[in-house]
């Protein structure tokens, strides 16, 4: 995947270093040059001095044919610009903003932004929003149980997660939608951006993946 961030201070530096090391092609913008120091030498992604959301830089950075995308500088608004660029002008699929006011959340969440609170950040979680994939959360002293927050595919948008949990064979144990967790009714309907967390045997793992992983089968 290539993937292009915006802003490297502890976070974004840490997050580049994470992706280059995991073999995923990496670009960061940062206003100054100074920055990249925090980069180790072993760092085999591309640095570039510029503003975030400047469309040409963006351009150099290789928007147009990136995965994903990440503001994570240390400004709300700088962040929020150059994700919504992304976004909306160069059409990134995965794209994710640093915020400090979580109020704000909500706003962004509905004009497809992920956000993640400054005080809850960790490289962790933007990677698992830019590059999706099962993030195991517990497992059962018995090893038979797994807790796993995983991707499902975009046609399961409008469909009861009720049936998610039926045709998978999984417990949903809880969606967390802008920011908040939800207990599951049974005619909750999955929304775009909501983040889904299952309960399943280990033994199905694969089973259950693969619905998660594939459209709904039609009715």
């Amino acid at each position: 995947m290539h993937i292009v961030i915006m802003g490297c201070g502890r976070v974004g530096s840490a997050l580049a270093e994470r992706l280059d090391t995991a073999g995923h092609k990496v670009t960061i913008i940062d206003q100054s040059e100074e920055s990249f120091r925090k980069l180790s030498q072993t760092f085999s992604g591309d640095t570039i001095v510029g503003v975030g959301f400047d469309k040409d830089k963006l351009e150099e950075a290789g928007i147009r044919g990136a995965d994903a995308f990440a503001a994570v500088s240390s400004g709300d608004n700088s962040n929020i610009i150059s994700a919504r660029v992304a976004r909306e002008t160069f059409h990134v699929k995965n794209v994710v903003a640093r915020i400090y006011d979580p109020r704000r959340a909500e706003i962004y969440a509905r004009l497809g932004i992920e956000t993640v609170a400054s005080v809850a950040w960790t490289t962790e979680q933007i990677m698992r929003r830019l590059v999706p994939t099962a993030a195991e959360e517990f497992r059962d002293s018995t090893g038979s149980l797994s807790l796993s927050e995983l991707p499902t595919h975009p046609d399961w948008i409008g469909h009861r997660v009720a049936r998610l949990g039926l045709d998978s064979g999984a417990r949903i144990g809880y969606i967390l939608r802008f920011g908040e967790a939800i207990l599951p009714s049974k005619d909750l309907v999955l929304q775009e951006n909501d983040l889904v967390h299952a309960i399943f045997y280990l033994a199905e793992e694969k089973q259950v993946k693969n619905v998660f992983n594939n459209p709904p089968k039609a009715d």
